[in-house]
């Protein structure tokens, strides 16, 4: 692709998997149905966690945090993504990418604090019971959940416009199906060192710290599900940690894969690939994994579903 004389780019042309249209139109059913399931499971999560009274608990909190999180994640690219698997004209505003981008990098950010949060419930809940409902009262759950949004979304303001700052020398191709940060940084023609130190700041403080974190609250969580004497209790404990840890592992493993490896300057479609398995697929089990194998949640849903037909 040839420069232009002009820096100024208005918009942006997302290649995506346009060199693979029988990709694209397996896609499209695949992908709509995900976020059809993603936006139905994490609503009804959230509904049913405001609704029932019994789930008014700092870990269904959480998980209605979560929930929101996630149904605001995919919502950021996955219906423009739709619409450009089945048209030619894949073209995105510049200010369209660069919000595209902001609320990418901040939703996605917050959900790695967001996870390392619920770790430290679960770890009080599991170590500490007795001084829990003290440890994790009401307003801490307000302050801890409101920091990771407001935190995150001020990372990813500040990494947007440094990186959207740049000139681009006329390069609006984006070899990828997003605005992704490190896809459009490719086409910028000026010193992207800054932009790069931001990101791997960010990276370090939303990655590898979180995740180390984590696996401390769950080595402490085993050691005392260990020592429960009761065989109910150490299944009940060891269900909640297994349904939590996959889904950490899911998330972390493939974002660390994108974010943390040796750049490169050619795009693969592997990144692609990946990053639909994150940003998609996740969100949609997360539901069934945190939520929907728990007896709670289906008594509760039971209970509202019962009401608005009773209601009727």
């Amino acid at each position: 692709m040839e420069p232009v004389n002009s820096t100024e780019v208005s918009e942006f042309f997302l290649k995506g998997f346009s060199g693979y249209p029988a990709l694209e139109h397996l896609l499209f059913p695949l992908c709509s149905a995900m976020y059809l399931v993603t936006l139905l499971g994490n609503t009804g999560i959230v509904a049913v966690s405001v609704l029932d009274a019994r789930l008014h608990t700092p870990m269904y909190f959480f998980l209605g945090n979560l929930s929101i999180l996630d149904i605001c994640y995919t919502s950021t690219f996955v219906p423009l993504m739709l619409v450009h698997l089945l048209s030619a004209q894949k073209t995105i505003s510049f200010l369209g990418c660069a919000l595209q981008m902001c609320l990418g990098l901040s939703t996605g950010s917050t959900e790695c604090l967001l996870l390392t949060i619920m770790a430290y419930d679960r770890y009080l809940a599991i170590c500490r019971p007795l001084r829990y409902p003290v440890l994790m009262s009401h307003q801490l759950c307000w302050l801890l959940a409101g920091a990771a949004w407001v935190f995150c979304l001020f990372m990813s303001v500040t990494e947007t416009v440094i990186a959207m700052r740049l000139p681009f020398c006329g390069h609006r191709v984006v070899s990828h199906f997003i605005c992704e940060i490190l896809a459009v940084l490719k086409l910028a023609c000026g010193d992207t060192s800054i932009s790069e130190f931001f990101l791997l700041v960010g990276a370090i403080l939303l990655l590898p710290v979180p995740l180390a974190f984590i696996c401390l609250s769950y080595t402490l969580i085993l050691a005392t599900t260990l020592r429960v004497p009761s065989a109910a209790g150490r299944r009940k404990a060891f269900s909640t940690c297994s349904a939590h840890l996959a889904v950490v592992m899911l998330f972390y493993g493939t974002v660390i894969f994108m974010y943390m490896k040796p750049k490169s300057k050619e795009a693969r479609i592997s990144d692609e690939v990946f990053t639909v398995l994150y940003a998609v697929v996740t969100p949609m089990l997360n539901p069934v994994i945190y939520s929907l194998r728990n007896k709670e949640v289906k008594e509760a849903a039971r209970k509202v579903w019962g009401r608005i037909q009773t209601s009727r």
